[in-house]
């Protein structure tokens, strides 16, 4: 029986971020969308350094939630760090629909960097906050939640992507930019309904420094947080260079401490868990191609008339969030239905078969490609590597966290819960290396698709999905023994 306090059996804070969370969706994928036409249309940047760029502010977009999460749990609290973020959203979104600057753009993308920053963790911090320890109400109450992630993506990526394509730049990107508006207003007049769970867990950001108090000192490690994108989104092999020499402390990190401060259970799990993180960024640098090199493909390599009209590429993005929509419940009653006969998949074969059907993706566009009777691909196929790849997330991304949490040692899963999302970030930007391989020539502007621009993605797409097999097959191979080292948590 609901209460005052509740919607739906659920508490009224859980709709507040639910409905934050969806517009903050709604601008990212909306811009997301474009951000590479734009690049190479508009700006005529050349195809391979619009790959770099994209593959730069991506993996920053991953990586800064690191940073804005410390800064929520240690100083801000939650409600704190999500109405900043989202103030900084808006500002960014903003700007971008501004397109006579191309320091104002920087800028913008900064701006956004920073902002999804504080914004995306502690979002999902809020809703687990909601609930208390044990209530039954927990997974349903984030299943609603993500929902908002889905139909934020899917809407975003149809009318922002229309309004950009058809009408004009500045009004795809404001059309996100007022999505992220309404967020903020939402989240804002909502904050009663958050119970106070939300709040700072100490007085740290009433105390001073230089005269200057704690959670001021965390905005203006905000701001630091925007002049560094703003420097890093210009000097994208710096990005590369950074990644490199955090992936390898990384690496170092896990393999010493799981030899040297882990009982032997404990090392087991905590080797196995890195062994999953590591082939998460195999499949995230393969699945990004989506707004990338695929946005590419599809926009010039592809007939995309359907009933007489041509659909503007960045459209066909949606298609991801569609196909989550409708085979989600499936994958969850296969899931439940295979766990009662004891044959569910384990964690590692379920990433090997995620990443087994990202490379069939490619294969089966690459299939198509080859056998168009014309330069240009029929649309069927771009809708067959989106079917496919949707498939491998759902195999994959639903239990990476999970997987994080339960494998690592309680003292140090922050720290692995890090390296997943810089995984993620390391995985967009070497999506941005494979996508640049595909650039036959340094022409941008949307030039005209040629059979050696087609060939280059055939080339790549080819490699990759093979790759992509080869590491499916190797991880399933060893699943059996990965799952002994689990102790028997799946």
């Amino acid at each position: 029986m609901s209460t005052s306090t509740e919607i739906l059996g659920h508490p009224k804070g859980l709709f507040v971020c639910f409905a934050t969370e969806m517009w903050e969706r709604f601008s990212y994928y909306g811009m997301r969308a474009l951000l590479i036409l734009y690049l190479t249309k508009h700006w005529e940047f050349s195809d391979a350094q619009s790959y770099i760029i994209y593959g730069a502010y991506t993996s920053l977009v991953y990586i800064m939630p690191v940073f804005g999460g410390m800064l929520a749990d240690r100083i801000l609290g939650s409600r704190k760090a999500v109405t900043f973020g989202a103030i900084l959203l808006v500002l960014g979104h903003t700007g971008m629909a501004f397109e006579s600057s191309l320091q104002i753009f920087y800028l913008s993308l900064a701006l956004i960097i920073s902002g999804v920053g504080f914004l995306k963790p502690n979002i999902s911090t809020m809703v687990g906050a909601l609930y208390e320890e044990g209530d039954p109400r927990r997974d349903p109450g984030f299943t609603i939640f993500y929902m908002g992630i889905n139909i934020g993506a899917f809407t975003a990526t149809l009318l922002c992507g229309y309004l950009g394509e058809e009408i004009g730049w500045s009004y795809g990107f404001g059309a996100a930019g007022i999505g992220m508006l309404i967020g903020l207003i939402i989240f804002i007049w909502g904050q009663d309904y958050l119970e106070g769970h939300a709040e700072p867990t100490s007085d740290l950001y009433l105390e001073k420094k230089y005269n200057i108090t704690y959670e001021n000192w965390a905005y203006i490690s905000g701001i630091i947080m925007v002049v560094s994108s703003w420097f890093l989104i210009q000097n994208q092999e710096l990005v590369g260079n950074l990644l490199g020499g955090f992936g390898a402390i990384c690496i170092a990190f896990w393999l010493g401490y799981s030899l040297m401060k882990c009982t032997p259970e404990e090392r087991d799990r905590l080797i196995v868990v890195g062994i999953l993180i590591l082939f998460s960024l195999i499949f995230w640098a393969l699945f990004e191609q989506a707004g990338s090199s695929l946005n590419i493909l599809t926009d010039r390599g592809v007939d995309r008339t359907i009933m007489g009209w041509e659909v503007p590429a960045s459209m066909f993005q949606s298609l991801n969030a569609f196909f989550i929509f409708t085979l989600a419940p499936l994958f969850a009653f296969m899931w439940l239905a295979l766990a009662k006969r004891n044959i569910e998949p384990s964690t590692p074969l379920k990433f090997a078969i995620g990443i087994m059907f990202v490379g069939i993706g490619f294969l089966v566009l690459v299939f198509g490609m080859k056998t168009s009777s014309s330069i240009q691909t029929g649309v069927f196929w771009i809708m067959m590597i989106y079917l496919l790849h949707t498939i491998g997330e759902l195999c994959l991304s639903p239990v990476g966290l999970s997987s994080v949490t339960k494998l690592s040692p309680k003292r140090i899963v922050g720290m692995m819960m890090g390296m997943w999302f810089f995984a993620s970030a390391a995985g967009n930007f070497v999506a941005g290396l494979i996508a640049r391989a595909t650039a036959s020539d340094e022409i941008g502007g949307g030039s005209a698709f040629d059979i050696v621009q087609k060939t280059a993605f055939m080339d790549v797409y080819t490699n990759v999905g093979l790759i992509a097999l080869v590491f499916g097959i190797v991880l399933a191979l060893a699943s059996p023994l990965m799952k002994k080292g689990m102790h028997g948590i799946n």
